[in-house]
């Protein structure tokens, strides 16, 4: 794939979201916001359990709040489906990136290799494509690269100042 991102056309194998969780922290990713998608559903429900997330209803408020995490001193992660972050467009462009507040994007994979509800389609086919276009660096975690993609990540937003996204596959978590 070209552009700015590496996205994997495997399906994964489900792993636990607790050890997910303590690589996105001991990363340095310590506030959590978005809107659920059962895809992650395991890692919001161990955010949860560990008093870290933020639930938001709609996608461009949480990068909203997520701005003025990152104002406060915090580096966040914000959870979304791929739907969502057609909704976010907006609040990406004239936000996070002109103004280069970074922030990790764990975005799902909804209508992925075309499998899924028929409104989950289009943007699962354009997915990557719109990713490149926003110029934000992307991969796919498979379950035996979810940390050195984790530390991708955050190496990326570091030196980039920007957004960087985590493309959640249906399946990776259990």
């Amino acid at each position: 794939m070209g552009g700015t991102g590496t996205l994997s056309a495997e399906r994964p194998t489900a792993r636990p979201a607790g050890p997910f969780v303590d690589r996105l922290q001991a990363a340095g990713f310590d506030f959590f916001v978005g809107v659920p998608c059962s895809l992650v559903g395991p890692v919001i429900a161990e955010l949860e359990r560990r008093g870290l997330y933020l639930p938001e209803t709609r996608e461009d408020a949480a990068l909203g709040v997520a701005a003025g995490a990152y104002l406060g001193g915090r580096l966040p992660v914000v959870i979304m489906q791929n739907s969502g972050l057609g909704v976010s467009l907006n609040a990406l462009g004239s936000l996070h990136l002109l103004y280069r507040m970074p922030c990790l994007l764990l975005v799902t994979w909804r209508g992925y290799r075309g499998e899924d509800a028929p409104e989950h389609l289009v943007m699962g086919r354009v997915l990557p494509d719109l990713l490149d276009v926003l110029g934000i660096p992307h991969r796919a975690p498979v379950p035996d690269t979810v940390e050195a993609d984790v530390a991708w990540a955050a190496a990326q937003i570091r030196e980039r100042q920007t957004p960087v996204a985590l493309v959640v596959l249906p399946g990776l978590f259990a």
